[in-house]
């Protein structure tokens, strides 16, 4: 394929995410939307005129089945924002056409489901992303840049979690067609593991020298959905009382391969504000994302004191150049920028040929957290083994994808960084 034509790309679930993504990718220049398909065909005709001005030029087809999308498309790839019941299975579907899927995070519905996925790779030798974002956020990438130049010593211990006030989201998705009320309704567990988890398994090279073995999980009593709709809507509304069988705070904890341990925090339910509650230990140092502070010992000025984090974000020694380069031409793109970068290294993966960043055995070891924690939570929070997606080829590093957008290590030969001036 020539290096500046623009892949051919469809978008499947047209509801408030897809809609700042399909504009941010007409931004790269990288790919052209020519088909979009929903359930719903009111979404599916106003997508269709969002194509129409963000991509001038470009004949854009509609669709209410995937399905017939693929046998009448001539596609290289696909963006899928449905909900999350249907990512899977979409992903499959678009693998076994010879379309690359690029999935947006969300937990799966089985194990059986993250198996299918990765049989259909390993038949179809069709490439499939897991579009976390959050490996690309700044603080994200040089924490990563840190740990792969040994500022942290060895890692001992990684947390995350998604901690975002959800409330009115949640409680009116059947007004506004979102997902998320049926799965709180019905089901306990970690749904969203990903913003978290994405990040930390490339710190702690799992699934690239190391693996999570097992893990336990635990809900806290389900209270605050149902105290926000009787303040919100009153008694007399027919949802007040319903039974919300999601526990307002879901705790997982994970073990890996080589020793480390992982924390995992589901917080959607409650009144807080927004946190992804990254945290780092290792035997040189601690990042905690909550008090923008770090602490890395012999380099820190102070003993035992935290310093503050930006400073280190804005030295290239510590920043990973991807985010110098980045901040050096204009950062663009929804969620500070990561969006586009994720997008991009999509792109680059579809155009190349190359495996992605976040690959389908990732894909597979993420989506399997929400199934297992909901299992361990149903059995008393007892331990539960986190399936080797790798089929045992978990410690054996995988062969290096040198591109800028890499994951698994940095590549500095790989940036445009433009030195500052006296006056900068």
């Amino acid at each position: 394929m020539a290096k500046d034509r623009k892949i051919r790309m469809a978008f499947a679930g047209l509801g408030s995410r897809h809609h700042g993504m399909l504009e941010v990718l007409s931004w790269t220049g990288l790919a052209d939307v020519v088909a979009v398909c929903d359930v719903y065909a009111d979404r599916v005709e106003y997508t269709i005129n969002k194509v129409k001005e963000w991509y001038p030029g470009v004949t854009v087809h509609g669709y209410t089945d995937y399905k017939e999308m693929f046998e009448k498309e001539d596609l290289e790839a696909i963006y899928i924002s449905t909900s999350w019941a249907t990512h899977a299975r979409i992903a499959i579907e678009a693998m076994k056409h010879g379309v690359m899927p690029a999935m947006e995070c969300g937990g799966g519905n089985s194990l059986e489901e993250c198996w299918e996925l990765v049989r259909t790779y390993e038949t179809t030798g069709t490439e499939c992303m897991f579009l976390e974002n959050c490996c690309y956020g700044r603080e994200e990438m040089t924490i990563l840049n840190m740990i792969k130049h040994g500022y942290f010593g060895e890692v001992v211990h990684c947390q995350g979690g998604y901690e975002h006030d959800l409330r009115n989201e949640i409680v009116y998705g059947r007004e506004r067609r979102h997902y998320r009320f049926g799965n709180y309704l019905n089901k306990c567990a970690d749904f969203y593991p990903a913003h978290a988890l994405g990040p930390i398994m490339k710190f702690l090279d799992i699934n690239n020298g190391n693996r999570m073995l097992s893990l336990t999980s635990t809900a806290s009593k389900a209270v605050s959905l149902h105290a926000y709709l009787e303040k919100e809507r009153g008694e007399n509304y027919d949802g007040t009382d319903l039974k919300f069988k999601e526990g307002d705070v879901v705790s997982t904890v994970i073990k890996c391969a080589r020793g480390e341990t992982i924390l995992l925090t589901h917080d959607t339910s409650c009144p807080r504000p927004y946190s992804r509650g990254g945290r780092v230990q290792g035997t040189g140092g601690i990042w905690m994302e909550d008090n923008a502070s770090i602490y890395l010992d012999g380099i820190s000025k102070k003993a035992e004191a935290w310093e503050p984090f930006q400073q280190y974000m804005d030295d290239p020694k510590y920043e990973h150049p991807l985010w110098t380069e980045f901040r050096g031409s204009g950062v663009k793109g929804g969620h500070g920028g990561m969006d586009f970068l994720v997008l991009s290294a999509f792109c680059e993966c579809v155009k190349n040929k190359l495996r992605p960043p976040v690959d389908v055995y990732d894909a597979a070891s993420l989506m399997c957290i929400t199934p297992l924690t909901e299992a361990s939570i149903s059995c008393g929070s007892a331990p539960v083994a986190i399936p080797d997606f790798t089929g045992g080829r978990w410690f054996e590093k995988k062969t290096p994808v040198v591109s800028k957008y890499a994951l698994d290590d940095v590549y500095p030969e790989r940036y445009d960084i433009k030195p500052k001036t006296e006056n900068e």
